[in-house]
């Protein structure tokens, strides 16, 4: 079909704005599917895992192709949920525009702030589609409203929805000036109802202004009062939405089946080809101030990037890859430019859900899996081994809450541990790290949530019967003053001994992560032990100092030091780094930094007073409240993680199960000095340190 005639684009929205049956009814309505999934009776094509059709949700984000009016359509189906945003992330990486979900009568809530903000840091082009619109409570205007003074989306209304709540019944599309009315199901297409002829011709004219202010053309014939031909009204919307200056916005009701196949005809229309997104650029790899562009050309040479990994038991590993360049062959090796191998590809898949169609061969703009690259993992850019670059990676949000897991029996140990080595190259936004005295395994993430899908996955996909402990706050672990600190490391056992010295001052770094800075002068350290002292302190930094959390915003300038010429090595300089970087920072005022999250509760009136002093309780402080609907407030606060566990119950108590809530990370902030002391007393026991 070609390059212009493909488009890749993600279904995102908040938990419940009804992504999935929006998909599922795409799917139908192109032929992809015989059978319309239901999310509700676990039959959703998109929610194959076992764990999403026993919870109704989406877990893993799931790709898929389809085709509509001579164009191929890749779609990926994303998780609202907050503990799987790795998801929404990754796809983020690789998609060329999104279709974002709204409730009609939830509006814009927390999470869609945030996929907002991700679809803003990948700069992806975006159209909205309000869900939901034969709800009670539906207002479309309300929502699109919301749309601009939430999200600064630039929403500008493309379709008025013929009646609301019960009495929804279809679109008017002001673009074509066409009634699209559902009834028993079949859709009618007609000239606009004479009862809307008014309000439609109002929003048609303030679309065309909107259109005007970014084209002359169009703005000469709209300011002439001349007609506007269709196809450049098109053209305009798509140059726009292409370059994220503006948000057209569709409305539907997915479950009832309206409104799909007008957002089909509109994600053709005005989304973004891989051709109209541009050359990608990569990094050189020798010299990071150059770049390379690669068009998404055939003849360019050829790169992608790797965005996410699962493990199928009838191929082994499969390996989603975004192509940008060039071309690849099932049975070709290629360079993985971040690890600086080679990989073999013994075969291509194009992903329909959970089957798949086999390729000989893929071209740019083509999303699909790879079987055979062993070695690749998220964000790992895959290229011409002649013409290698560096494609920008996925950034991995940091884990906040964690449990302790341990085998069942000595048996269970082997399986345990390759099971979680599997899990975790499949989801990089949850850790695994070890407790020697008690041989458990500590296992973190992005919530309650997100680790009860893991315990389940263990065990049903893996059959491992692990103990699982309560979950607990991953901490972090910084300083608050700086220190001076001298480190000698003489060793001595016959033969060769080990030699090193270093100086180093520690500061504090808020916000900016570890540094790094060698002032080494006159070769006291020669050069080759550097990189030896700084992977030394970097021992340090992911083991812990206090505890076993991870350290974070540390300075280290190394001053000085000395070498012996016979017993020093970089091993020696690298236990000497960790020593010295120890030293210090428990006398450089360590601290823990605990987890902050944002919190969204919608209430209704008569329960805010209760839920404002329940946070108040729980060290929260209350941001805004706002309208939320008739009746109830949709409250913006933050309170700390360790406060919130069991919240849930309790939101449910206060409001008589009427209130609900959704809550994300936001930052990290230090404890306060009454708690510091508990946290580490009981981190120490649990290590069985004293």
């Amino acid at each position: 079909m070609g390059i212009f005639k493909s488009r890749n684009i993600g279904i995102v929205a908040h938990i419940d704005a009804g992504k999935t049956t929006v998909t599922e009814r795409m799917l139908f309505f192109t032929g992809t599917t015989r059978k319309i999934g239901e999310v509700h009776d676990g039959q959703a094509t998109m929610d194959f895992m076992k764990q999403e059709q026993q919870r109704g949700i989406t877990i893993a984000s799931a790709a898929i192709s389809c085709g509509w009016k001579d164009h191929t359509i890749n779609i990926i189906d994303t998780p609202g949920h907050v503990d799987f945003t790795i998801e929404v992330e990754r796809s983020m990486r690789v998609l060329d525009g999104i279709v974002a979900v709204f409730c009609a009568v939830g509006g814009v809530e927390a999470q869609s702030e945030t996929v907002w903000a991700q679809a803003d840091r990948y700069r992806v082009p975006r159209i909205a589609f309000i869900n939901k619109m034969d709800r009670a409570g539906a207002d479309f205007l309300d929502v699109a409203n919301q749309l601009n003074d939430r999200l600064q989306a630039g929403a500008v209304v493309y379709q008025l929805p013929i009646g609301a709540e019960e009495q929804f019944s279809g679109v008017i599309d002001l673009v074509t000036e066409q009634a699209y009315t559902f009834a028993e199901g079949k859709l009618s297409i007609g000239a606009i109802p004479e009862v809307y002829r008014e309000e439609a011709d109002k929003w048609r004219q303030n679309l065309l202004e909107s259109l005007a202010e970014f084209d002359d053309d169009l703005a000469e014939l709209y300011l002439d009062e001349k007609e506007i031909p269709l196809d450049l009204i098109q053209q305009v919307t798509r140059r726009c939405v292409v370059r994220s200056v503006l948000t057209p916005v569709f409305c539907g009701a997915a479950y009832q089946n309206i409104g799909i196949r007008p957002l089909l005809d509109a994600i053709v229309a005005y989304m973004p080809s891989p051709l109209n997104k541009g050359p990608i650029i990569g990094q050189d790899l020798t010299d990071p101030e150059k770049n390379h562009p690669r068009h998404p050309s055939e003849n360019d040479p050829f790169c992608g990037l790797a965005f996410k990994i699962i493990h199928d038991p009838y191929v082994g590993q499969q390996t989603f890859l975004r192509t940008y360049s060039g071309v690849l062959k099932a049975g070709a090796t290629v360079y993985n430019a971040t690890t600086g191998k080679k990989e073999r590809i013994s075969r291509l898949m194009r992903i329909r859900a959970k089957d798949r169609e086999e390729m000989k061969e893929v071209g740019p703009g083509d999303i699909v899996a790879l079987i055979g690259a062993k070695n690749t993992r998220t964000g790992h850019t895959l290229c011409d081994a002649d013409a290698p670059l560096l494609l920008e990676t996925i950034r991995i949000p940091e884990p906040v809450i964690s449990v302790t897991v341990a085998a069942g029996s000595r048996a269970e140990e082997e399986k345990l541990g390759s099971a979680l080595r599997k899990l975790r190259l499949e989801d990089p936004s949850f850790t695994v790290r070890s407790v020697e005295r008690t041989g458990e395994t500590v296992v973190a993430g992005m919530g309650e949530l997100h680790l009860d899908i893991i315990v389940d996955r263990l065990q049903t996909e893996f059959g491992v019967q692990a103990n699982v402990g309560e979950p607990s706050v991953e901490y972090r672990e910084t300083i608050t003053e700086q220190y001076l600190q001298d480190h000698k490391l003489v060793k001595q056992s016959g033969g060769h001994g080990q030699y090193a010295h270093t100086v180093m001052r520690i500061e504090p770094n808020p916000g900016k992560g570890f540094e790094f800075e060698n002032k080494i002068v006159g070769g006291v350290i020669p050069s080759e032990f550097i990189p030896a002292v700084r992977k030394g302190i970097e021992d340090a930094l992911s083991k812990g100092i206090l505890a076993d959390y991870s350290v974070v915003d540390v300075k280290v300038v190394l001053l000085d030091g000395s070498h012996h010429t016979v017993d020093s090595s970089e091993q020696a300089f690298r236990t000497c780094g960790a020593i010295c970087f120890k030293n210090a920072f428990v006398k450089a005022g360590p601290r823990f930094l605990e987890p902050i999250m944002s919190l969204d509760i919608a209430t209704p009136d008569e329960h805010i007073g209760d839920i404002v002093s329940d946070l108040n309780r729980r060290r929260g402080k209350v941001h805004s409240m706002r309208r939320y609907r008739k009746g109830s407030q949709k409250i913006v606060a933050e309170a700390p993680l360790m406060e919130l566990f069991g919240y849930a119950t309790a939101v449910r108590s206060l409001s008589s199960g009427r209130a609900n809530y959704s809550m994300e990370m936001k930052r990290y902030s230090q404890l306060p000095n009454s708690l510091q002391d508990q946290v580490l007393k009981q981190a120490q026991e649990r290590m069985g340190r004293k």
